[in-house]
């Protein structure tokens, strides 16, 4: 490709030709058929904007509240894993560049990059909790409560403001390209000494059976009372696709909703995810924030994911494409350039502040085929 990346899908050819193919194929497959992958993405195409005219628009207030934080606009950094695998430094050039684009950063425990290191980079943010840290009868890690309580407190001490729990892997979703390249994990910080990654499978990639290994398929909703009293970080669940779960979750007192499939990685022809959003926020019906996950590739997709409800939206490959072709800048033009579509998009649409965006302001397939009836 010539010249400098204008849009986010360009950065995802940067990042095919500067990465080696099993990274590559880690970072941008999915699961199966990769259906819920690719849908992610169509869906946002059959939702329409209905734009008002004739609205003051010669100032454009993108800043927003994220559980009493101010960020610059309702875009975050999801948690994505391995970063080390696109660029050297890892994390710690993402937490540098959502740093420098005044948003958060929500960070796994399951990294190459420790939790200290990447918060002396950053200054704040999230921490994922992922579902294999609870208790379990084997006496393996993270399916011992003593090493999530450690991880947990680790991430408090050093400045971390919430823990999101990853709700949708019990299991590690079958990614073919995987297998076909004998993908294995490389060490990680924050378990090290106590994690080993030796698990082998007869498939060729040992991510399945380090998973397996690892978490703890038990873990339900009543284990969320016990991660409340190892903490005083509110703690959000990511991995929420249905009304019914959306209830369970304000019942049980979570401080907010991430709705995601997981970038399509886990259970393949599962909803993508904009096309459940709504049923979520009515559930929760304002009770607590709903944020959203899932297929993010434009300013006009963050406008609709507003527009449907969600308090902001979370962007996970696009941040990985940015690092391993640009490092820290390409973070920052990955971001910037959703920030200016953005901008534009609610000029366009007559809407001077993102609190001006409105579920009139779009119109879904739903309502399209109701319309011809």
């Amino acid at each position: 490709m010539v010249g400098e990346p204008v849009n986010l899908n360009e950065f995802q050819e940067l990042a095919r030709q500067a990465l080696p193919k099993m990274y590559y194929d880690f970072y941008a497959g999915g699961a199966e058929d990769q259906y819920t992958l690719e849908e992610n993405m169509e869906a946002f195409r059959r939702i329409m904007i209905r734009p008002r005219v004739l609205v003051d628009v010669s100032r454009i207030d993108l800043s927003t509240y994220v559980l009493g934080y101010n960020i610059s606009a309702p875009i975050l950094i999801a948690p994505t894993s391995l970063h080390k695998l696109a660029h050297p430094e890892g994390e710690v050039v993402t937490a540098r560049a959502a740093a420098a684009c005044k948003t958060i950063m929500t960070k796994l425990s399951f990294t190459a990059g420790s939790i200290l290191h990447i918060f002396l980079h950053f200054g704040g943010g999230c921490f994922q909790l992922q579902c294999c840290s609870v208790l379990s009868n084997i006496c393996i890690v993270y399916k011992r409560r003593d090493l999530s309580a450690l991880l947990v407190q680790r991430a408090e001490r050093n400045g971390y403001k919430a823990l999101v729990l990853t709700a949708d892997s019990p299991r590690v979703g079958r990614k073919e390209a995987d297998i076909k390249n004998k993908m294995t994990l490389p060490k990680l910080k924050n378990t090290e000494r106590f994690l080993s990654l030796e698990a082998s499978s007869d498939n060729g990639s040992n991510l399945a059976a380090v998973a397996k290994e690892t978490k703890d398929a038990s873990f339900c909703w009543k284990d969320i009372e016990w991660l409340s009293t190892i903490t005083n970080m509110p703690i959000l669940i990511k991995g929420l696709l249905t009304r019914e779960d959306a209830i369970k979750a304000v019942k049980v007192g979570v401080a907010g909703i991430v709705v995601s499939n997981h970038g399509g990685r886990q259970l393949d022809y599962a909803p993508a995810t904009i096309t459940v959003l709504e049923e979520v926020v009515q559930a929760v019906g304002g009770r607590i924030p709903v944020f959203f996950d899932g297929g993010v590739r434009r300013g006009t997709d963050v406008f609709k994911a507003l527009a449907l409800g969600a308090q902001a939206v979370l962007i996970g490959r696009p941040i990985i494409y940015g690092l391993a072709a640009k490092g820290e800048y390409g973070v920052r033009q990955v971001i910037q350039m959703l920030k200016d579509e953005l901008e534009l998009t609610m000029a366009l649409s007559g809407c001077p502040s993102v609190k001006d965006i409105t579920r009139r302001h779009v119109r879904t397939e739903r309502e399209r085929l109701h319309s011809m009836l």
